[in-house]
């Protein structure tokens, strides 16, 4: 929920896909969950005040929204069938005051910060969306008060005009409000008919955006059109029901009050084991889903171009690979780098000394992507081979077997 948002003016991305209800469902964490609520609580009780705060206010936060956000329950309560509820009221019982006036609306706008905050990991929710126009529900990110400059990730957006469909941006500088960076998914009903998953899964120099375990959209530095990438420290969630603003214009005469936002849980995960990116040094072996086998230097001989292989895992300082600070992906003192530079698909993936060039990126994501930055590319085992010595690609990724690496 950016805080000078007009309109989506983002690279934006579509699909289709069947929603469907993930009530009390969550998919497998990509690493040791790390933070959760369940919303347990009995009936009318408060949210848990050890995991979470509230905004409370009409200031217009930014984008002339119409809503005073209040820590009432009448407003952010827990339903005490296993849910916390988010209720945008048409009500001002204590004559509340707002940036245009005596306000008409209240809400809620709970938040962890200086709660819980984590820098990488899969962040993920299981919410039934409220309706109506000017209705504008969000489940976002921030990585600090300096907006725009400490960056914000928009994990769930949604606005009345545009029911069936999410929207996931990032913000940051040079590319903030309007401008934000982001991609949607549409599906053949309202969001708000049945639960549905949304996560982020968030790694160094990769962010990709889900709904129902279907990715819709990923961004790399390389989307950035060289502008700032400041999504490497730690942020803090945020969920609230947002009545009227520009984005999503004001209510109508078609609006229904009170709108509720229903929120099953909220899971963190860590990124590939822990909750920070690994030091420098303390290489690990990386292993093929597809055949157990691990990322290999042939013959230990680390000469520029040598084609990378799988082989079978042995613990050998040709398999032992490193995540450095500066991106690189590196073992027995060489990259692993793109042949040639070149970016598209089929391009080999080779060893090479190390030049700062920045296609010799590589970043590890949680859901087990391989993925070079430049490219925003997979690394491949060529032609599904499982047998020792099978070469390696870049490619689209898809998702499968031949593309997924673990640690080992």
């Amino acid at each position: 929920m950016c805080i000078t948002r007009m309109l989506l003016a983002a690279a934006v991305v579509a699909a289709s896909l069947t929603g469907l209800s993930q009530h009390d469902v969550a998919s497998a964490a990509a690493g040791p969950v790390t933070w959760s609520d369940e919303f347990n609580g009995a009936s009318g009780t408060p949210i848990d005040g050890s995991k979470w705060k509230f905004d409370t206010g009409g200031s217009g936060w930014g984008n002339n929204e119409l809503e005073y956000y209040t820590n009432s329950t009448r407003n952010v309560v827990q339903d005490g069938q296993g849910h916390l509820a988010i209720t945008a009221r048409k009500e001002n019982p204590s004559n509340l005051q707002c940036h245009y006036g005596t306000c008409q609306y209240t809400s809620g706008r709970v938040l962890t910060a200086d709660k819980f905050s984590q820098t990488y990991g899969r962040f993920e929710a299981s919410i039934k969306i409220p309706k109506g126009q000017g209705i504008w529900p969000a489940f976002w990110m921030l990585g600090g008060s300096n907006w725009p400059a400490t960056g914000e990730i928009d994990i769930m957006e949604n606005v009345g005009s545009t029911p069936n469909t999410v929207y996931g941006t990032i913000h940051g500088p040079g590319y903030s409000g309007a401008g934000g960076i982001g991609g949607n998914r549409s599906i053949g009903s309202a969001l708000g008919d049945a639960f549905h998953q949304y996560a982020v899964e968030w790694s160094p120099n990769l962010i990709v955006w889900y709904l129902d375990n279907q990715e819709y959209f990923r961004v790399t530095p390389a989307s950035l059109g060289g502008r700032q990438w400041v999504y490497d420290h730690p942020f803090f969630m945020i969920m609230n029901v947002a009545v009227g603003g520009y984005w999503p214009g004001n209510p109508d005469a078609s609006t229904v009050f009170p709108q509720t936002m229903l929120v099953d849980w909220v899971r963190v995960s860590a990124w590939n084991g822990g909750t920070t990116p690994p030091p420098p040094g303390g290489g690990s072996m990386l292993r093929s889903a597809l055949s157990g086998r691990c990322i290999d230097i042939p013959a230990a001989n680390p000469v520029d171009g040598a084609r990378l292989q799988t082989y079978d895992c042995n613990g050998s300082a040709a398999q032992q690979w490193t995540f450095n600070g500066d991106g690189t992906l590196r073992a027995m003192g060489k990259c692993m780098d793109p042949a040639g530079g070149a970016l598209a698909n089929g391009t080999p993936i080779q060893l090479v000394t190390c030049n700062g060039n920045p296609v010799q990126r590589f970043t590890l994501s949680a859901a087990g992507d391989l993925v070079n930055v430049s490219a925003n590319r997979c690394v491949d085992v060529k032609d599904r081979n499982t047998a020792n010595g099978a070469q390696l690609q870049l490619w689209d990724c898809g998702g499968g077997s031949n593309q997924k690496w673990s640690k080992a």
